[in-house]
């Protein structure tokens, strides 16, 4: 009877529930996005141990409440909330990204005291693809050509980035095209970059390259492939020894004229 009776008073101990966890943020989300107009932004927000609490964004600039759990509290039906059941997740998403959408969205838990976790929202004019370097090249035969493209969608970034020779899509697979083609592409948070390569370069493979994303303008480069002397010394070499020797001959000239008149 005594060792029931201690075993009463020891499962009480066992059961006790332990204190409740306070909601907070999982703070590993970039607090800076950048969005491109007329693309979709996504500001995120990871809550843990939300229970019974509600989350909610805010448009800072206005103390607008945007959204409040699932439901979208404004007339603009670009905003909306992002949260699958049952999740952490609640990201606000704002499509067709304008220029007025810059600044800083709180989203916030309605503890006591309430926690928020600030995000800024960068809006850059257009999306836009840019090729590195002058609008010429110059490439001597023989040589690589490479080119390399960046594009400035951060957020909803190409689906594909496609090269142009002329009007014509460089061909990397075909057993028929000149091979020594190859294209590296890389998606990151500052945008996305690809890097056209063009080993063994000929004459053929003069003219425009035009780099094409699927989601923003396009960018063009010309590339001359020479046969002959180097690039470096057609475009400078042969042009400043020109006006070393023409400013040499005046210095001469002039000096010869001033003698005659002494």
């Amino acid at each position: 009877m005594e060792s029931s009776s201690s075993l009463q008073n020891i499962q009480p101990m066992s059961q006790k529930e332990t204190p409740m966890q306070r909601p907070l943020f999982d703070d590993i989300s970039p607090h800076n996005v950048t969005a491109v107009v007329g693309q979709t932004a996504i500001l995120h927000c990871r809550v843990k141990h939300v229970s019974d609490r509600t989350v909610s964004w805010m448009r800072k600039r206005d103390l607008h409440i945007l959204t409040s759990s699932i439901h979208t509290y404004t007339g603009d039906g670009r905003f909306s909330v992002v949260h699958p059941e049952n999740s952490e997740q609640w990201d606000l998403k704002v499509e067709f990204v304008q220029k007025r959408d810059a600044g800083i969205y709180e989203c916030q838990v309605n503890t006591e005291p309430k926690i928020n976790l600030a995000v800024q929202l960068n809006v850059e004019g257009t999306a836009q693809a840019n090729i590195h370097g002058p609008p010429e090249v110059f490439v001597k035969k023989g040589s690589t050509i490479s080119l390399t493209c960046s594009v400035n969608v951060h957020s909803t970034p190409p689906s594909s980035v496609v090269w142009l020779h002329g009007t014509k899509v460089v061909d990397f697979d075909s057993p028929r095209g000149r091979g020594g083609i190859s294209l590296e592409t890389e998606k990151t948070e500052s945008g996305t970059t690809s890097r056209l390569l063009v080993t063994k370069a000929g004459l053929s493979d003069t003219g425009n390259y035009t780099c094409q994303p699927s989601n923003a303008n396009t960018a063009t480069v010309f590339v001359h492939v020479l046969n002959g002397e180097h690039p470096a010394a057609m475009q400078h070499g042969e042009h400043g020894a020109g006006s070393k020797l023409a400013a040499w001959s005046w210095t001469l000239t002039m000096a010869a004229f001033a003698l005659s008149y002494r």
